[in-house]
């Protein structure tokens, strides 16, 4: 296994995001980062089996958005010390993913220290007044959040009565001198502050839109990590930021998926269809024996005719080059909320290696322990859709069993695709008033730059603000694809294309694996009826929740 040591890599490298098509997913996820709706829009993403959990903290005012929620935890989850094991995100470049969470932070960092300066400046120095201002905020917030409209409708009309008064009180105030203005400042500089602040947010929040709107129609700005390329040897902090980037992918090339029951394969979906072909080996001649093979013989010769699905007698565009790649499968809980990765000698950088996969292939076929399953896995639809057949051969007494199963993960959460909304106000012409326009509004609300710069000076200690204004718990065990992905059967092109992959995916493992067995002198009389009844029955246009026993 990789260590926190272990260098996987020669230095800072740059992802080769959309090199095999999966660009719109990476994208979709990536923009989470940038985006300024709130935190529990995030909750509509969350599919049947991965609950995200927005969890509240002591003061409205100090709560995350959506965007500062998802690039911390993200970031937290995938880079923290001690993190544990994460899925593999098919269809997806992990990596980009987290580089953007880490630019949007980095972005977000340089806007606090501003916002803090500005919030010493004008806040510390005036405290009683700027305690005073952000009470008013903080209640009118949480009278904003009442089921009572009436009761929201007070906290506006609790701001406007506090700010007449600080009118009358700048007028009226008794005091003179140092004092009195004292006693003014603490009511005009938090509101000279808010200005500032407020100019500072704008300039940010137009950056973070923009790249939103960038990486949804296609690219955009790449993500820059300054603080992931160690400046001397002596660097401690970036370069152990390289070597976790590094390990993130070396994860994500793991050969190990999990079997979650009812969840089917972390990572790779729900299984929607299964088909067995479970027949006695019979010697062809009866006078001789049947020549001794191994189930790995019949998966390798299943591996090399997989790799040519994509040619075919026809020139009609067909299979795009297939991912042929062979799996083991460790079962976990259905209910389990982390999982682990194997260590051990037979172990190199997450990858089980050549051995011990023919070794569990042909010994480790009943009873506990992991399982070996040959998997040809298609990434379609830009990334979107995952398609994987997995292939599992057992031999037990004179049974030989083939089992061909297919998995589906679908698209991202439209969450995820949709892009920033305008702000806008359509009012009328001065002169030609029968005609309207649409008149940009600021980005950046009022209450949004208080919330911001009350944020900003705690930010330097996160577990802090996490406590005070709340945080985004990801769904267990994490992993960026599979936590907010769709079911792809309410796609009708989506649909066809996993039904249709299964039927020359079944045929190619049966044709093989029976070219093993007459090699063998195996009598295929019963294997070739058998595969034809199941060639027929993978027609069958209705996918089914495979993993679920109705026992």
């Amino acid at each position: 296994m990789a260590s926190d040591g272990f260098d996987f890599g020669p230095g800072a490298q740059v992802p080769l995001t959309g090199s095999d098509g999966q660009t719109a997913a990476t994208h979709a996820l990536a923009s989470a980062a940038y985006r300024d709706s709130p935190v529990e829009e995030i909750l509509k993403a969350d599919n049947e089996w991965h609950k995200s959990k927005v969890t509240k903290g002591r003061f409205s005012l100090l709560e995350p958005n959506l965007g500062e929620a998802f690039a911390r935890a993200v970031q937290l989850r995938t880079l923290g010390g001690g993190r544990g094991a994460l899925i593999q995100s098919f269809g997806t470049e992990s990596q980009t993913v987290v580089e953007h969470c880490l630019a949007a932070n980095g972005i977000r960092k340089e806007r606090d220290k501003k916002l803090t300066a500005i919030t010493a400046l004008f806040g510390l120095l005036f405290l009683p007044g700027a305690l005073l201002w952000l009470g008013v905020f903080q209640l009118r917030r949480s009278l904003a959040g009442a089921k009572d409209r009436r009761v929201g409708a007070m906290g506006s009309a609790l701001l406007i009565a506090v700010g007449v008064l600080a009118v009358i009180f700048l007028i009226a105030l008794p005091f003179a001198g140092p004092l009195g203005w004292y006693l003014r400042g603490m009511i005009v500089a938090p509101v000279v502050g808010w200005w500032l602040a407020k100019r500072v947010c704008e300039a940010t929040a137009k950056d973070l839109r923009a790249r939103w709107s960038a990486l949804l129609a296609g690219g955009g700005i790449g993500a820059k990590i300054p603080e992931a390329v160690p400046g001397n040897p002596g660097d401690a902090s970036r370069e152990q930021l390289r070597q976790g980037l590094e390990k993130l992918t070396a994860e994500q090339r793991s050969n190990v998926v999990f079997y979650a029951g009812p969840k089917g394969i972390l990572g790779m979906g729900t299984r929607w269809g299964s088909w067995q072909l479970a027949e006695d080996l019979v010697p062809k001649d009866p006078a001789k024996e049947i020549h001794q093979f191994r189930s790995y013989d019949v998966i390798r010769a299943i591996h090399d005719q997989l790799k040519l699905l994509e040619r075919g007698p026809l020139n009609s565009g067909g299979f795009p080059p297939p991912s042929v790649k062979h799996w083991i499968v460790s079962p976990v809980g259905e209910g389990a909320g982390s999982v682990s990765r194997p260590e051990g000698q037979d172990i190199d950088a997450y990858q089980v290696k050549s051995h011990e996969i023919q070794r569990i292939c042909n010994h480790q076929q009943f009873g506990s322990g992991n399982r070996h399953n040959l998997g040809v896995q298609f990434t379609l639809w830009d990334g979107q859709l995952v398609l994987t057949m997995m292939i599992n051969v057992t031999v037990l007494y004179q049974t030989l069993r083939i089992e061909v199963t297919g998995h589906a993960l679908g698209p991202v959460h439209s969450l995820f695709t949709s892009g920033p909304s305008p702000k806008s106000v359509t009012v009328a012409k001065p002169v030609r008033f029968w005609e309207t326009v649409d008149k940009p509004l600021p980005l950046v609300e009022p209450k949004e730059a208080v919330r911001l710069a009350a944020r900003a000076p705690f930010t330097w200690y996160p577990p802090l603000l996490d406590h005070l204004g709340g945080k985004l718990g990801l769904p267990e065990p994490f992993g960026l694809r599979h936590a907010w992905a769709d079911q792809p059967w309410r796609h009708r092109f989506m649909a066809d294309d996993a039904m249709r992959a299964a039927t020359p995916v079944l045929r190619v493992a049966h044709a093989a694996a029976m070219r093993v067995l007459d090699e063998h002198g195996v009598d295929t009389t019963s294997f070739g009826s058998r595969s034809s009844t199941l060639g027929g029955a993978v027609q069958d246009p209705t996918p089914r929740k495979a993993d679920v026993y109705d026992a």
